[in-house]
This record gives structure tokens, C-alpha cells and sequence, in this order.
């Protein structure tokens, strides 16, 4: 039987074990190129436009890609902007709009196809509280891309959705967010699908007749669903997740803690999102581990992805282009929708092993438990400056590090990054510090999980192609050098060893790293923490933005 014993968890090294020791279950659908977007949207496009020895569209050094998508595309976050212009964009909800305690319930048994789902089918089944995360299998995730009963219709076009009242209810409820595993939160007969597919309106307009004795109209009629869902519910807060999958057909109903830790996307009402149900460890109650989880920060560690983040150097910045809008379509059931291009190195994001290693693991393919666990934050920022470098004695003065650790180097360049009021783009992206020759050494023999920087690259910029694009830069960290560590760049760093040391050197070792972290990093004091990055598992990238936080137990007060 479980125990209380969550009282007695005060140390840091008590927290994080605790955590080790928690269920995570993933419920989230993989994204692939073959991940169907919702019906008119854009699938997601990947193309690579450099190589490791070159390629078509310029630049040599890296495998590097182009995506091109709609956030409708596989598991993501659905703000109120979708319908109400002036709401949320994406990186506009807090994290802690994002987590907390709630609910999975199970009514696959009791839905088909095009069925109405109610806030009494949902509550006959579990206890729903006010301001809990919700989320909803009605089976029709058996459907996705991946499964064996593999049908986009059926995941799309043909899944059951709410009623009338499940509106009202959620509002009522005020619950955090509410996820589905399936194409929409909202009936699929209720948006312009019943115009894409008008056979299929006829379908669900017939079975509703033969199931319930009245019509669609007279179940929702259009004036009032309109002002319910697309106007009161669009301003009242409350999020939608669609498009869920992993594990949650094997869960049936339960309370766990929920996170949807979407991409912080400025400017679109969608994003990717990694969706996480965590239970207790088998010696700790439910209660007893939703009591502990609220007593958790996550402090975020990532930046809002805007049009305006710098991309590396030669990359493709973000460009956001809104494909449909609420009143391009004359029923009055439209959507804002936005379709999006980039490559990945801008932003917040976890370089992933085939980005320097083409035999190596797309971010997709790494496992769950790869992204989460004990590690250090390394407060660096006030032993290193412009083009300087930083070494593994300078870490294990300042940190307890443990083999196995992940390590976050602060070195407080984000204070530079584009959102920040002391935004220098060039000291950013050019002059901000690296590590030492020895550096990529010693994290092999400390067996370091992954790394995550606070700069554009975790290499030295002098290491990278940077060197010749900037050479009156070059010849100042040349100097620099030789008054920090005694020799010349090319003596201390010989070039067919050391070039993209972090990346090439690494990434074979399975050591990837994340780049540009930011948020509430620059405040954070160095130690131990429990670290993870909440990634989408996009099955073909050879990198992947995310959501990156360093989570802490906050004391009892009086204690």
C-alpha cells in the first residue's frame, strides 16, 4: 500500500531522486513528414539544405534543415487566438497554465463514429475539479499515422466530439487546458470539415437522428454554437491540446500530474507540444505526490521562437505567413491558421545526434528518459567575458557534478539574445565564450548526459565557421587566448581536431546539447536541480525546438 511519506522529502538530493523515481507516461502522437495535418493545413515539409560537405542552397559543416509546417501538424497547443484575433499566442501561457493536477478519462467504450460526447458522460466516470487539466480518450487515437488501424479519416474526420453543454461546463469548470486524441476539441461535423466532406456531414447528421431522435440543428444550432465556442470560450482562458497518442490507450482513467509543454511561438495561436503524465513512485500515495508536485517551480530555461530570433548565422530565419482567418469563411465556422518555415537553429533548441552525425539518432528517435534527470546548473557568468573560454575546473569549483549529470552552463550571454533590453545580436551570436580544448574530454569521462548553453552554439565561436567570416574577431580571441591559457588558437586548438569540437567530438558519443536557453535562467543560482526538455519526438529532424526547464521544491513555509 502506498505511504505518506512526501514530508520527509526537504533536501535537493531527496527531490530529485523522488522524481527519478516517478512514472512519466508520453502522450504524445509522433511527428513525422507522414503525420496528416488537420484537413486544408500544411504537412510538415522537411528538407535538408546543407550537408556536412556542402549542399544545395549554401554552406557546408552540418547536416542542417529546412521545416516547413502548420502547428495543426501531430500533438500541439491550441490558444484562444484561433478564433479570437486579440487573444494568447502560444508563448503568451504561462507554464503554469501548461501543468498541474487533473485528469484522464476513458469513454472509448461508449463513443463511435461522429458521436456527441457530455459533461455527464465525463463526470460518471471520474471526478473532475475545478481548474484541473483534462484529458479525453475516445479511442480514436487507434487511428493515427503510426498505428495499425492507420485511418485519416477516422483520426480526422470521423472522431466524436463534445456537446453544447461540454462548452459551458469546461468554462464553468475553469479547467486549465483539455486534451483530446483526436484531429479537434471540436466536433469535426462543426468546423469547415462538414463542407470538405459533405458525405460525410449527411453520415453523422443521419446517425445523430437514428441515435438521438433529433437533428444536428436542433443539437447545435449554428448562432448559439458560434457565440459559445468561438466567442465566450475564446476569451474565457481556456487552452486546447489536440491530436494526443503515446501511452494514453493503455492508461484507462486516472489523476496524474499533466503537462503540455507546447513551443513558445510569439506571433502564432498554435505549436508542437510534448505532453507528460507523471504518477507517483509505487510507495507514495496520490495524494501525498499531487501535494509534493505543487509544491514543484519549473523554472522555464527557454526563449519565446520569433520572426524577430536571430537564426544562425547562414540558417533560414522564421517566417510565419497566416493561410485562413476566422472570417475567410462565409458559414462563420472559420479559424486563424498560420503556416510556418524555418530551420531549426534559432531559438531554444536541442541539437539533435545526425545534426553532426548522419549515423546518428533523429531527435524522434531518442528515448524519453535521454531528456530528463539529475543535473547541475554551472554559474559561470562572472568568470567569463567576450571571447573567452570557460573549463571543466571552473564547473567543478562552483557545482556538485556527478557523473551522468546534465549540465546547464550559465554564462549569462542570454542578457544579449534578441528579447532582452541589453540585446547586442552581435556580441551574441559572435563573441560570446566557449569551452576549453579539454572540455569535450572531460564530459566523456564524466559520462555527461547532454548539455545545455546559454549562447548560439555551444562550441567556442572561434571554432566554428565563424573564424573565417569574422577574422578581425579571430585575431582578438587569438589574443585573448594566449593571455588566458598560454598558446595561440591554432597551438591550443588544432583545426582537424577541434573544429565544431562539441558537435563533431560529441555527437558520435551520444552527448548532443541544447543552444540559446534563456528565461528564467539569468536569475537562477547555481546547484543541483532536476532537469528536462520537453521535445517533440519529430522522427526525421536532425534538431528540435522545445521546452527546457529546471525544476525545484519550494520550501514549506516555516520550515
Amino acid at each position: 500500500m502506498a505511504t505518506s511519506n512526501t514530508d520527509q522529502i526537504s533536501s535537493t538530493d531527496d527531490f530529485i531522486s523522488f522524481l527519478q523515481r516517478s512514472c512519466v507516461h508520453d502522450l504524445t502522437q509522433p511527428l513525422s513528414v507522414f503525420t496528416p495535418p488537420w484537413p486544408h493545413d500544411h504537412a510538415l515539409e522537411i528538407h535538408f539544405f546543407k550537408r556536412l560537405t556542402g549542399a544545395y542552397g549554401g554552406g557546408q559543416g552540418a547536416n542542417g534543415q529546412v521545416l516547413k509546417w502548420s502547428g495543426t501538424t501531430g500533438t500541439h497547443l491550441a490558444t484562444e487566438a484561433i478564433f479570437h484575433s486579440a487573444g494568447r499566442r502560444v508563448a503568451d501561457i504561462p507554464s503554469t497554465q501548461l501543468g498541474g493536477p487533473g485528469v484522464i478519462v476513458d469513454i472509448s467504450d461508449c463513443v463511435t463514429d461522429y458521436g456527441i460526447y457530455t459533461p455527464e458522460m465525463i463526470e460518471e466516470r471520474a471526478q473532475v475539479k475545478p481548474g484541473d487539466v483534462l484529458v479525453i480518450h475516445t479511442g480514436y487515437s487507434r487511428f493515427s499515422w503510426e498505428k495499425p488501424e492507420s485511418s485519416e479519416f477516422g483520426f480526422l474526420v470521423r472522431h466524436p466530439g463534445p456537446s453544447l453543454s461540454f462548452f459551458r461546463w469546461v468554462m464553468e469548470k475553469e479547467l486549465k487546458w483539455v486534451g483530446v486524441d483526436c484531429g479537434s476539441f471540436e466536433h469535426p461535423m462543426n468546423t469547415p470539415i462538414r463542407f470538405f466532406h459533405a458525405g460525410e456531414y449527411e453520415k453523422a447528421r443521419a446517425a445523430t437522428i437514428n441515435s438521438l431522435g433529433t437533428s444536428w440543428d436542433q443539437l447545435f444550432p449554428m448562432d448559439e454554437y458560434y457565440q459559445t465556442v468561438h466567442v465566450e470560450l475564446a476569451r474565457c482562458g481556456t487552452v486546447f491540446v489536440e491530436s494526443l497518442g503515446g501511452v494514453l490507450p493503455q492508461l484507462g482513467t486516472r489523476r496524474a500530474w499533466i503537462t503540455a509543454d507546447a513551443i513558445p511561438m510569439a506571433e502564432t495561436e498554435t505549436a508542437w507540444a510534448r505532453v507528460l503524465a507523471y504518477e507517483p513512485p509505487t510507495d507514495v500515495s496520490l495524494d501525498d505526490f499531487l501535494a509534493l508536485m505543487s509544491r514543484v517551480r519549473r523554472h522555464d530555461l527557454t526563449s519565446p521562437l520569433s520572426v524577430h530570433t536571430p537564426q544562425w548565422l547562414n540558417y533560414k530565419p522564421l517566417s510565419i505567413s497566416n493561410h485562413k482567418r476566422v472570417n475567410a469563411q462565409e458559414f462563420g465556422i472559420g479559424r486563424n491558421g498560420s503556416i510556418c518555415e524555418a530551420s531549426i537553429h534559432l531559438g531554444t533548441h536541442m541539437d539533435g545526434e545526425v545534426h553532426f552525425h548522419s549515423a546518428g539518432r533523429a531527435i524522434g528517435k531518442m528515448p524519453l528518459d535521454y531528456w530528463y534527470g539529475p543535473g547541475v546548473i554551472a554559474d559561470l557568468s562572472d568568470v567569463v567575458s567576450d571571447l573567452s573560454v570557460y573549463t571543466p575546473s571552473m564547473i567543478e569549483e562552483r557545482v556538485d557534478l556527478r557523473d551522468g549529470d546534465i549540465l546547464i552552463i550559465k554564462t549569462g550571454y542570454c542578457r544579449y539574445g534578441w528579447g532582452s533590453a541589453d540585446s547586442d545580436e552581435f556580441r551574441y551570436m559572435i563573441r560570446h565564450p566557449g569551452p576549453s580544448p579539454d572540455f569535450g574530454d572531460w564530459c566523456k569521462r564524466r559520462k555527461i548526459r547532454w548539455i545545455g548553453v546559454d549562447t548560439v552554439a555551444a562550441d567556442h565561436p572561434m571554432n566554428t565557421i565563424v573564424r573565417n567570416w569574422h577574422p578581425t574577431t579571430f585575431a582578438e580571441a587569438d589574443r585573448k587566448l594566449r593571455d588566458q591559457l598560454g598558446g595561440s588558437w591554432d597551438e591550443l586548438y588544432p583545426i582537424d581536431h577541434y573544429y565544431q569540437d562539441m558537435h563533431l567530438n560529441m555527437f558520435p558519443f551520444g552527448i548532443v546539447h541544447a543552444e540559446n536557453l534563456a528565461g528564467e535562467l539569468l536569475s537562477l543560482p547555481g546547484g543541483r536541480y532536476f532537469i528536462g526538455a520537453s521535445i517533440p519526438p519529430a522522427v526525421e529532424a536532425e534538431t528540435m525546438w522545445g521546452r527546457f526547464f529546471a525544476w525545484a521544491l519550494t520550501p514549506v513555509e516555516g520550515k
